[in-house]
């Protein structure tokens, strides 16, 4: 289980090499199945792994120019402060025994699992069917729905700090449609938000934890970093107008599969 586990550690850095985003979504399943993580600690590690990984993906758009310092400081800010404050005190506050139906009980792992397996589904869908605003050549100035753009930051950044995701498939098309960035420079600047609010978020679960396994955590980020590096080198032969609908599918299998097993063969 743990070779298959560090074999999914590097196919989901080479996916975000790859396609820029969306790998970051495989990270907790791989924690908790094939590693047997605790699925809080699961969303813990993944923040540290996605951030980091993140940040590294990130240098290569920053020489590039692909980033938007102003965007990503309007949509960054609530995104960080809300990420932080859910995982210092909103995920603690969670119960671990939320309700029993008959001999089912919603704990808090599997409520966890099933918002993080449906925002995987919701992935997929916006994976599959390819942004159509994000197509399109943004001509002009670039213009800000303030409002739009804080609101959008504080959801992404509980949605994060709850299930451990980046949340790049939300950040892109908000920087596309709300902000109206290239498509370019929309996934450099959310790969530099993705990265501060996830390693931030991540320090809100330090403080109170001994938990952390850092050898382990360490092994796994060194494999995924890998798998970028990797990735970033094919996705200049491969075109990932294919690679991303397929990935898409493949996502949403999974999500479904997490579903179908936590509320229904949790027990078996």
């Amino acid at each position: 289980m743990e070779i298959l586990g560090f074999i999914g550690a590097l196919m989901m850095g080479l996916t975000l090499g790859l396609i820029g985003g969306g790998g970051s979504i495989l990270t907790v399943p791989i924690l908790v199945y094939l590693f047997s993580v605790d699925t809080v600690l699961a969303t813990a590690y993944s923040l540290f792994i996605v951030g980091l990984t993140s940040l590294i993906g990130s240098f290569s758009h920053i020489s590039q120019g692909n980033v938007h310092w102003r965007t990503a400081i309007v949509f960054g800010i609530p995104s960080i402060i809300s990420v932080y404050l859910t995982r210092m005190y909103f995920v603690p506050l969670i119960p671990e025994q939320i309700l029993t139906v008959g001999s089912f009980s919603l704990t808090k792992p599997i409520l966890i699992l099933i918002f993080f397996a449906v925002l995987m589904v919701f992935a997929s869908y916006t994976m599959i069917r390819e942004c159509k605003k994000c197509k399109e050549k943004q001509v002009g100035e670039i213009k800000y729905n303030y409002p739009l753009i804080l609101l959008e930051g504080l959801v992404v950044g509980t949605i994060t700090g709850l299930v451990g995701a980046g949340g790049g498939f939300l950040i892109i098309p908000a920087l596309v449609i709300l902000a109206k960035l290239p498509m370019k420079q929309a996934v450099g600047t959310s790969l530099v938000i993705i990265a501060l609010k996830s390693l931030i978020g991540f320090m809100g679960d330090v403080k109170g934890s001994e938990a952390i396994n850092w050898h382990f955590l360490g092994n796994f980020s060194v494999i995924a970093i890998i798998g970028i590096v990797l990735g970033s080198m094919l996705s200049k032969k491969v075109s990932d107008e294919k690679l991303k609908p397929a990935f898409g599918y493949f996502v949403l299998v999974m999500g479904l599969y997490i579903i179908t097993k936590e509320l229904f063969f949790h027990h078996a």
